[in-house]
């Protein structure tokens, strides 16, 4: 179940929900939006849930997601932070980048193959 705060519409609050840093924030949505219509994901999360379950994260953050992990796989085992973090590589990527500067961007890798 998510938390209070990963179920908002609000404004982000500062820090990203992943790193930890001060910077910029986009919104993730935990379901992804072109999943909303399917009627597996509807029957399993709702409509509601689907809609307002976003995590504020940074633009690196967030890129490494969608370079990480598939749609799918984001709807089906990671929609939560917890989970997101129980990713391997997406728990080193957010434990690296807290531990640079506010504001620092890393260099753009490539995306990954296959699915």
């Amino acid at each position: 179940m998510a938390t209070d705060c990963e179920l908002t519409d609000c404004e982000p609050t500062g820090c990203c929900a992943l790193c930890e840093r001060a910077a910029p924030l986009t919104r993730h949505h935990l379901i992804p939006r072109s999943l909303h219509r399917k009627p597996r994901y509807r029957k399993r999360h709702g409509r509601d849930r689907m809609q307002m379950a976003v995590l504020w994260v940074c633009r690196p953050c967030h890129s490494h997601l969608h370079r990480t992990l598939s749609e799918r796989e984001l709807a089906d085992h990671y929609a939560s932070r917890e989970a997101l973090l129980s990713h391997p590589d997406i728990r080193a990527f957010a434990a690296w980048l807290s531990t640079k500067p506010d504001g620092f961007v890393p260099k753009r890798q490539a995306r990954r193959r296959g699915s």
